[in-house]
Formats: structure tokens, sequence, C-alpha cells
């Protein structure tokens, strides 16, 4: 009986190992590189930059970090010329942008080392928003 304990005892600690949404969805291994994107147009720049935001304001895996992270993201991406609205998904680690033409996009953090700031094709960015 014992031994039959320890077994399942050992299996159930074996099969609730932390999952990390965050590693998978951030690679861009096999997409189009993002400044070769953000080429394609302004919007699909304004996208990559708030990509970019999305990641360049990583913390930690703790919810308090991760809604601050997405209301950081989501600020800068309300100062983007063709945004119309933004919702942010923290558990989701992604931004939706609703832009005045009536696209409508989603993004995942961009990890590539860029600056959101930085991004190829990136109009002026509007006067801050009330976010602060």
């Amino acid at each position: 009986m014992r031994v039959k304990t320890s077994v399942l005892a050992a299996l159930l600690l074996i099969s609730c190992r932390p999952y990390d949404f965050y590693a998978p969805l951030a690679d861009q291994d096999g997409l189009l590189p993002a400044d070769r994107f953000a080429r394609l147009g302004a919007e699909q720049a304004q996208l990559i930059a708030a990509g970019r935001s999305l990641a360049a304001w990583r913390m930690t895996a703790q919810p308090s970090d991760v809604a601050e992270q997405a209301r950081r993201a989501a600020c800068f991406a309300e100062r983007l010329p063709a945004a119309e609205t933004v919702g942010a998904d923290p558990q989701g680690f992604r931004l939706t942008i609703h832009f005045r033409s009536g696209w409508r996009a989603a993004t995942i953090p961009i990890a590539d080392g860029s600056e959101p700031g930085g991004t190829p094709g990136l109009p002026a960015l509007r006067e801050s928003s009330a976010c602060g």
C-alpha cells in the first residue's frame, strides 16, 4: 500500500508542473521579421511598435506585474495615430487594436531587442493620454 501511495504522490507532483505561456507566444521563429512587416504600411508599423512595447515592459510572471505590463503597453498603443481603441488582455499577453481604417488586429510581445519608438515607418505619436 505504501508503494502505491508513493507512486501516486510522485505522479501527482510530476503532472502539476508550472506552465510558461509567455515564452512560446513571444517566440518569433518562423514569422516574418518584425522590421520587414512594419515596412508594409503605417498601421503595420504601429502594430509592431505596440507589440514591442508589450515586450519592453516585461517584469515577472506575477499577476500584478502582468497587469501592469499590459496597462503600460495599452497606454503606449493609445498614443498611436491610427489607433481608435485598444483592448488589453493581460492573461493572454496581447493587445487588440482597432484602427481608424476599420482594421482590427492583435499583437503579442515582440522581444527582438528593438525599442518600440525605433520601429521603421512609425509615425509620430500623439500627445500622452490620460494613462500618465
